[in-house]
Order: C-alpha cells, then sequence, then structure tokens
C-alpha cells in the first residue's frame, strides 16, 4: 500500500525517525481540504512514547477540523534544522513523513495532560503552562496521529 523509498541508503531507522519526532517542535499536517484540494499547515506536535501517537491541539471549528472530520487520513512531515559540514555551502537535514489516521480525544484530563507536555517543548515557565491551560483549555481540541507507515531520509539539499 505504501512506497518503498527509492534512496534506501539514504533511510532513516525507526528510532531516528522518532527521535526527531519527540525533538523537533514543528512540522506541516496535510489533509484534503474543501474540494479535494491538498491543504498542509505548520502544526506544533508532541510525540507520546507510550502510545506512539503524535497529539496535535486547536481550535474546536476551522478548515482543518471540518477536513479531519470528513477524511481522517493525513500525512505530517518533520524536519530538522540541518547541519553544514565544513567546507559544504549546502545543509544535510533529515525529515521524517508519516501516513496515518486521526482520531479525536475527548477526555479533557488527557487533553490538558496533552497540553501541558506540549508546551514544555517551548518553555519551562510552569505558571505560563498553567494560566494557558485555564484560559484556553475548555475551547482546544486534542486530536491524535496514530502512525500507520514511517519513513525518515537522510537529505542533502543540493
Amino acid at each position: 500500500m505504501f512506497r518503498e523509498m527509492l534512496r534506501i541508503r539514504q533511510q532513516l531507522t525507526e528510532e531516528e525517525c522518532i527521535d526527531i519526532l519527540k525533538h523537533e517542535p514543528r512540522g506541516v499536517l496535510s489533509v484534503l481540504g474543501d474540494d479535494d484540494y491538498p491543504y498542509g499547515m505548520p502544526m506544533n506536535h508532541f510525540y507520546c512514547e507510550a502510545d506512539g501517537r503524535i497529539y496535535f491541539h486547536g481550535g474546536k471549528a476551522g478548515h482543518k477540523i471540518d477536513a479531519l472530520r470528513r477524511h481522517d487520513k493525513v500525512s505530517f512531515c518533520v524536519y530538522d534544522k540541518g547541519v553544514r559540514q565544513e567546507d559544504e555551502w549546502f545543509l544535510r537535514f533529515r525529515s521524517v513523513i508519516v501516513f496515518g489516521r486521526i482520531v479525536f480525544v475527548e477526555d479533557r484530563a488527557k487533553t490538558y495532560e496533552i497540553s501541558r507536555r506540549l508546551s514544555y517543548k517551548f518553555t519551562a515557565d510552569e505558571t505560563y503552562i498553567e494560566s494557558e491551560i485555564r484560559n484556553s483549555g475548555p475551547g482546544t481540541l486534542l486530536f491524535a496521529l496514530i502512525p500507520e507507515h514511517m519513513t525518515g531520509k537522510l537529505v542533502k539539499e543540493c
């Protein structure tokens, strides 16, 4: 069902893919939008080692949510900042693409827990985090990407 990577020598291991998902703060979530046009948007995410799901949060309405309710299949692409080798002008970076299905999480306690854990990717200010959860939490929708296929690749940008 899913294609094999053509440049197999550049393929990352599953562990390397998970490391990128755990540590990079954002990626692009792509859905099937209005009139079947692709719709990709930058999203913060949290990779949960306990269940292998990638969690996102946002508002309860809008183009993204409408698209996800119509069609649960998505792809999510994340890449690192890259490194420049000495005497090279181009970057080498690692990217991961995850294909899977979205499920909505109705459990408010889990929504707050994952929102809190996601926030720690950006700040350790617990007062700020708790204030945001208290103020924005009731209007937050949590959804999870259940991976069906994942590939990672070391890319040279030239």
